[in-house]
């Protein structure tokens, strides 16, 4: 169903912003999607916020997560991989918007049957296509008999789309945690054991004696997928003028987006 009116749009966003996904004038909500219950279907909301019309082309990618969280492409699952997208339907594979208009995308679950227990992620993947012209490097012959090459961009983005099956047997813990006192950095590793991914928000308090806990960073979305069993990961903290990031220590915690400690550890800074 579309959606008109610009102010219906900003109502949405206002809402549900942190569950926003954007990029160019694509705004995606949620930005990731999870069937782990009874559910049978679930919608992602598309909108165009851009000036000009936009047609999006809908398909399937596969990925798999590198220790540093960077995808590389794949078509063949690596061990302990399972694709998503053969028990998946989703509806309509092509979506027209004009500029604020809204359209919802449904996916189904189906041959649910069919399916160990485990985890099941593909990547629901959204290409801008360009009407009436090819995609990719057009060539145009001169008068002069030159050949002029004229290079589209192929604007593309893309959502895990996750199915969970049976008991989750995940645990993390947070390991070769290190500190750049000089850059702020800290550093360290998302260890993950089981038959799940998972998706959390990294937190950094600093602790004293003297100074009420205080938060000093945070990292919003930050997933291990299956099969991989670490993430390597770096971020640089927010120092407040009255914490010295010299003495007492660090506590970092792994949390889910409703505050569920996932993992927990500290590094000690003297």
């Amino acid at each position: 169903m579309k959606i008109a009116p610009p102010y219906l749009l900003t109502l949405i966003f206002l809402f549900i912003f942190q569950s926003v996904f954007a990029q160019g004038d694509l705004m995606i909500m949620p930005k990731r999607l999870v069937f782990d219950g009874s559910e049978r279907s679930q919608e992602i909301s598309l909108a165009n916020t851009g000036n000009d019309s936009a047609t999006y082309a809908i398909s399937f990618l596969q990925y798999k997560m590198k220790e540093d969280g960077s995808f590389e492409q794949i078509t063949e699952p690596e061990d302990g991989q399972r694709f998503a997208d053969n028990f998946l339907r989703y509806y309509p594979r092509r979506v027209s918007l004009a500029p604020n208009e809204a359209q919802t995308v449904r996916l189904q679950l189906t041959r649910t049957g069919e399916m160990n227990e485990g985890e099941y992620r593909s990547h629901l993947y959204f290409r801008a296509v360009e009407e009436q012209t090819a995609l990719g490097s057009e060539e145009t012959k001169e008068n002069d008999g030159n050949i002029s090459i004229n290079i589209k961009t192929v604007f593309g983005i893309s959502i895990p789309v996750i199915i969970r099956k049976g008991t989750s047997t995940t645990k993390v813990d947070l390991t070769n945690v290190s500190f750049d006192s000089d850059n702020k950095i800290i550093s360290l590793d998302i260890e993950r054991e089981g038959n799940m991914s998972v998706y959390g928000n990294l937190q950094v308090e600093h602790h004293s004696e003297n100074i009420v806990s205080s938060e000093v960073g945070v990292v919003k979305g930050v997933a291990v997928y299956t099969p991989n069993e670490k993430r390597h990961f770096s971020f640089q903290l927010q120092n407040p003028e009255n914490i010295e990031l010299k003495k007492g220590k660090l506590v970092i915690s792994y949390r889910t987006d409703k505050g569920k400690v996932l993992a927990t550890t500290s590094y000690d800074l003297e």
